[in-house]
């Protein structure tokens, strides 16, 4: 078993652990009844995780991401990839209406991106290159503090900031909570949007919130995130845990200069870039 395998059946081994599993995503779109046995599994599972709302930093597993901007420079076609293949596992809806639209992960402008980072005289490649951003599931989330029905909460299992759509009451605090905007609100019915039906993941309901989820339910199957599996070849894209001195992710944050997105909210994401 090589060592890209025994890692993710590590994180697999975490992520089943916190309830982010296929069973209980699949619960979301199931018939009424299906439903709500579904949900009190998915409370079962996620007060066996901690309980919602806790928004305590996890000391163990600590999964993150990050992005090497050197080997995307160029290659908007890259971006694109990773963003399709996101699209296609989590049946995100095509809306061409900016109020309405659905994002997980999605490309903008470095000025767009870091807002807090000086863009005057910046270089070319700066400037003519998007960024890819995303949720960046933070130690510190705003979006957990403000939910008044603990939809959204970290798993401590695994620092994922986690949705539970059937607590969601469409109240969108979270998304006024988050600076990054990576929240998005379904105004509409998605299932008419959606191109390509990804059978093994629902889609959501209107009225709800949602977000990347680092795939938790494809970690559960021992498989990597699909951006980063979409960008595989390249390796632009690593996951990992932050808190393990093995990892890829951890060895590359000890050697390379990375940052993140408007650090000084203090929200600690765990999305970094290497620019």
């Amino acid at each position: 078993m090589d060592k890209q395998r025994r890692k993710f059946l590590k994180i697999a081994g975490a992520t089943a652990l916190a309830g982010i599993s296929a069973p209980v995503v699949v619960n979301l779109t199931g018939s009424p009844a299906v439903a709500s046995a579904a949900k009190n599994q998915a409370s079962a599972q996620a007060a066996a995780a901690g309980g919602h709302g806790d928004d305590t930093a996890p000391k163990g597993v600590k999964l993150g991401l990050l992005i090497d901007m050197r080997k995307l420079y160029g290659h908007p076609e890259l971006l694109d990839k990773a963003t399709q293949a996101c699209n296609k596992a989590h049946n995100i809806p095509k809306i061409d209406n900016k109020k309405s639209e659905i994002k997980w992960i999605w490309k903008t402008p470095f000025a767009n991106a870091f807002t807090d980072q000086s863009t005057s005289n910046a270089s070319y490649t700066t400037r003519n290159n998007d960024f890819l951003v995303l949720c960046n599931h933070c130690a510190e989330p705003p979006c957990v503090r403000v939910c008044p029905t603990k939809a959204t909460f970290v798993d401590k299992k695994t620092g994922i900031v986690a949705m539970d759509f059937h607590r969601c009451i469409g109240c969108r605090f979270c998304m006024m909570g988050c600076p990054y905007g990576a929240r998005s609100f379904n105004w509409m019915d998605p299932l008419p949007f959606i191109e390509e039906l990804n059978p093994d993941f629902p889609a959501r309901m209107r009225g709800v919130v949602e977000k990347c989820n680092f795939c938790g339910e494809r970690l559960a199957l021992g498989k990597e995130p699909a951006c980063v599996e979409a960008v595989k070849e390249a390796g632009a894209i690593i996951f990992g845990d932050l808190n393990d001195p093995n990892s890829e992710i951890r060895r590359i944050l000890d050697k390379e200069h990375t940052i993140q997105r408007q650090a000084a909210y203090g929200t600690k994401p765990s999305v970094f870039y290497i620019v």
